[in-house]
């Protein structure tokens, strides 16, 4: 991957719209607005976002899976762990999201 998702996704928060938390992502993916979604691989229970890869898929939308909700939560610039993030408008990160697999 050329760009980590962390850098992606800060990126993303800078220039462009997130939705950070389980909750307002899982809104953004079922409004179909979500361009790419990254889940924590570390979340305790694994039960709070199982639903998120099946909406994603049916929706068509990009998933990834980032190893440390810490490291998300950085990235979305809170100072707390964040397990799931949705981004609403990429911004100067587009380019990037779009060279995701």
């Amino acid at each position: 991957m050329a760009k980590d998702i962390y850098s992606i996704i800060e990126k993303a928060n800078k220039s462009g719209k997130i939705d950070k938390g389980i909750n307002e992502t899982t809104k953004a993916i079922e409004r179909g607005i979500a361009k790419l979604v990254v889940i924590a691989s570390d979340i305790e229970p694994k039960e709070l976002t199982q639903h998120i890869p099946i909406l994603c898929k049916e929706k068509g939308i990009k998933l990834i899976e980032a190893d440390s909700k810490q490291k998300l939560g950085v990235a979305v610039g809170i100072n707390v762990s964040c397990s799931a993030v949705a981004v609403i408008d990429a911004g100067e990160a587009k380019a990037d999201i779009d060279a995701l697999k």
